[in-house]
């Protein structure tokens, strides 16, 4: 049902690659330089509105992703996507501020095509330098496995399927026979748990991973032990596949080792990096909107009796309570014990309401929700009251979705989940895309979100 392709390693606190640290700064300074070498191409001077377009780029690009592991396919789409997405923020701020006479046509135009091409130019050098890099004798990593269960086979699978050409998986070490082992014809048995430390020493492995269940404590200590007098490096792979893993973090508490399992994203960095991203569109995109804003308040008003804005209770941060915002639809506003979602003709929508739900003009307000920190533009979409006292007693995981900032478009709605959830496998589908959002956050999946729901606000008519 979910799409993993884009899904992220479990468990983050890993150190930086250089492919990584690599990526991140070449898409902010390749912009940067190809505006500036263009600047100058065209006989012009760099004045201060050039320094300071530079400095907005640089901003909304740092740090690129890492797209040296992507497909080529993959890897321009993401370039198009990202690209464009700072574009429609600089033309947003151009046409607020005024500021285009600052700028020659030609300059804008010639950096705005040359850039995605450089940049997906630069991915295929980087892809080609880094696959030479691997592929040389002393970067090789030759790998076992330590038990052949069905994590084990899992793990096996992962460093089969990596795009890292460093990684040679020999085979794995099990005690085990017959239908306990969970081999393939991909994954050679190669002896018993007391054949592994000789085995390292003679065909000089590089890592060993540890795939046994926490129950083998007693010989978990034995292998290491037993592994002290080799250069491998040991990875314990814990069994975490049943606890349904969300950023999960390694972490350090005042020398101790701490696992987390159950974490939000947006934590330190990334989340001054979500608050500022959502500050700064929230503010474009009022502003660009005020007249339909205005013409909207004006329509409800005169199609029915009642107020232009529509409060409701929903559950936001940590399950907190808070008013959501919304431009009424219906000539009821249901906020109680019970709340009966709409559906398709029903005679409590108005003409205009109709309208504004299947075109979702109706979330407009709720970036005034964005302004107040109470609602992200990108997270869960959040429920009403009544229906998240329903869900959360018979939905596992219901409530992890809170542990972010409930969104006015999410993972869930542009991937066919958008309008009401009238049965409980479609809200179980919900909140499985939800929980995909939390574990595989970046700063990228919200453009994707962002821009696949604008395409959807103008093709598609699945709400009522």
């Amino acid at each position: 049902m979910v799409d993993r392709r884009d899904e992220k390693r479990t468990f983050s606190n890993a150190p930086l690659s250089v492919a990584t640290v690599l990526a991140g700064w070449m898409q902010p300074l390749l912009s940067v330089a190809v505006l500036l070498l263009a600047t100058v191409g065209f006989g012009g001077k760099v004045l201060l509105s050039d320094a300071v377009l530079c400095l907005l780029v640089f901003a909304l690009s740092f740090p690129g992703p890492n797209r040296f592991e992507a497909s080529w396919f993959d890897a321009g789409v993401d370039i198009l996507l990202s690209w464009l997405f700072v574009l429609t923020v600089l033309v947003l701020f151009g046409w607020v501020s005024h500021s285009f006479r600052y700028f020659r046509t030609d300059v804008l135009l010639t950096w705005a095509f040359l850039t995605p091409a450089l940049q997906w130019n630069a991915v295929a050098l980087g892809r080609a330098v880094l696959r030479r890099t691997a592929e040389q004798p002393e970067a090789q990593r030759t790998a076992v496995l330590v038990g052949a269960g069905p994590l084990g086979l899992t793990v096996a699978h992962a460093l089969q399927n990596s795009r890292d050409h460093r990684f040679g998986l020999v085979g794995c070490f099990d005690d085990r026979g017959g239908e306990r082992l969970h081999t393939d014809a991909s994954v050679k048995l190669l002896g018993g748990l007391d054949d592994l430390a000789p085995y390292i020493r003679e065909n000089n492995i590089k890592e060993v991973y540890i795939t046994l269940p926490l129950s083998s404590k007693p010989r978990i200590v034995d292998l290491m032990e037993s592994m002290q007098g080799t250069t491998a490096s040991i990875f314990f792979v814990p069994d975490m596949v049943g606890f349904g893993v969300i950023q999960g973090r390694f972490q350090d508490m005042n020398g101790v080792p701490v696992v987390g399992i159950c974490e939000t994203p947006f934590t330190g960095i990334n989340k001054l990096v979500k608050r500022f991203s959502d500050v700064v569109l929230a503010l474009l995109i009022l502003l660009a909107i005020s007249p339909l804003l205005l013409a909207i308040v004006i329509g409800v008003k005169l199609s029915s009796p009642g107020p232009a804005i529509f409060r409701q209770r929903r559950n936001g941060l940590y399950g907190d309570e808070f008013t959501v915002y919304k431009f009424r639809t219906m000539t009821t506003m249901d906020d109680g014990p019970v709340v009966e979602q709409a559906t398709r003709n029903d005679p409590r929508v108005t003409r205009l309401g109709c309208f504004l739900r299947q075109t979702s003009l109706d979330e407009l307000p709720q970036f005034f929700n964005v302004l107040q920190g109470s609602m992200s533009i990108v997270g869960p979409r959040p429920h009403a009251v009544a229906h998240n006292e329903q869900y959360r007693q018979i939905i596992k995981a219901y409530m992890v979705r809170h542990k972010v900032k409930p969104g006015i478009t999410g993972w869930a709605q542009v991937n066919g989940l958008r309008g009401p959830t009238d049965t409980v496998d479609k809200m179980k589908a919900r909140v499985e895309y939800d929980l995909e959002y939390l574990r595989n956050w970046s700063i990228g999946l919200d453009l994707k979100i962002i821009l696949r729901t604008i395409r959807l606000v103008l093709f598609d008519r699945g709400a009522y």
